[in-house]
């Protein structure tokens, strides 16, 4: 998967332009993932403030007003927000309650498809840390973890809550248990994590454990993480608190290494990704080099091997085929 500007150079190179990408690349969906709506409900009323050619400035569904760029692939820009402060907390976590309108009309119809794809089925978890960062900004999150510790464990409890609702209203609707719960975050950067090992003990991983622990009582032993960023001085801490699968292991400019990663916490930690997509933009050589480094790691099981991010523009259709036909030539 890719940047839009990745999929327009494809098009300009041959790819078909209504073509679906798994059918044309003949590649089976990575999993299903579904669950209910974890973010503010009712959802604030979406209020555009100012908009061009080129921008729109709007408050969203969560009731942070943002910049978004009409013709660019970029993260928002993130101008104010309804959520600041611990005194914004009580009237906010109000919409943070079990609802039954949270859960999607069509999950029938999707469990359904799920169950009969024969691919990986995950159960959507939501995020105890990186829904807190977008809702009320980084800074202001920073200060709250100091100022206001309590409020800050309470915010995370109360998705954690929200996340073990959700798995008791739908599994139980499955024939077939899913393989895993999954949380989302990002919320790590180049340097590191945006919130220290510590505060992550005291306030996040009680959440995470109480997830795990609701996961398992329907059978499911596998919790895993989307994170970009340097996560190694998380994935500690991640893993005493259930969390046992780690992706997309950036490589980033902190040259990440997943076998490093499994040499020092074993086969319960499980990784997918660790494939450093910016090789892919500089040909053959590059890829099978890139992937002559993650062998060791795919014959030692519990990895499964793709691109450490979102594909981006620079990688030309020929060479993004390459790699997949180097990947499918693997067998171990």
């Amino acid at each position: 998967h890719g940047w839009d500007e990745t999929r327009q150079r494809w098009i300009e190179e041959g790819l078909p332009v209504d073509v679906d990408e798994h059918e044309y690349f003949n590649a089976v969906r990575q999993w299903y993932k579904f669950g209910a709506n974890i973010h503010p409900f009712p959802p604030f009323e979406e209020e555009t403030i100012e908009e061009t050619e080129e921008y729109r400035v709007f408050r969203d569904e969560t009731g942070v007003i943002q910049k978004d760029w009409k013709h660019k692939s970029s993260i928002p820009h993130y101008i104010d927000f309804t959520l600041k402060q611990a005194k914004d907390w009580d009237e906010y976590k109000k919409r943070l309650q079990p609802d039954s309108r949270r859960i999607p009309d069509d999950i029938d119809e999707y469990i359904a498809r799920a169950e009969a794809s024969g691919i990986a089925i995950g159960f959507w978890c939501g995020s105890l840390m990186g829904y807190i960062r977008n809702w009320m900004g980084l800074e202001n999150m920073a200060f709250l973890m100091y100022d206001s510790r309590d409020t800050y464990a309470d915010m995370v409890d109360t998705l954690a809550e929200l996340a073990c609702w959700s798995i008791d209203q739908i599994i139980p609707k499955m024939n077939t248990v899913p393989d895993m719960g999954h949380c989302w975050e990002d919320i790590c950067g180049k340097n590191g994590p945006m919130i220290s090992p510590d505060v992550f003990r005291e306030c996040v991983a009680p959440g995470y454990i109480k997830i795990r622990n609701k996961l398992e009582e329907y059978g499911i032993k596998l919790l895993s993480i989307d994170s970009d960023g340097d996560i190694s001085q998380l994935i500690e801490p991640w893993l005493d608190a259930g969390v046992n699968v780690q992706f997309p292991i950036e490589i980033g400019t902190w040259n990440a290494d997943p076998m490093a990663f499994r040499e020092k916490y074993g086969k319960e930690l499980r990784i997918i990704g660790g494939l450093n997509k910016l090789e892919l933009e500089k040909g053959p050589a590059a890829i099978d080099a890139e992937i002559e480094r993650r062998l060791p790691l795919m014959k030692d099981g519990g990895y499964i091997v793709m691109p450490d991010h979102l594909i981006t523009p620079a990688v030309s259709l020929d060479n993004y085929r390459y790699y997949l036909d180097r990947i499918r030539a693997l067998r171990f």
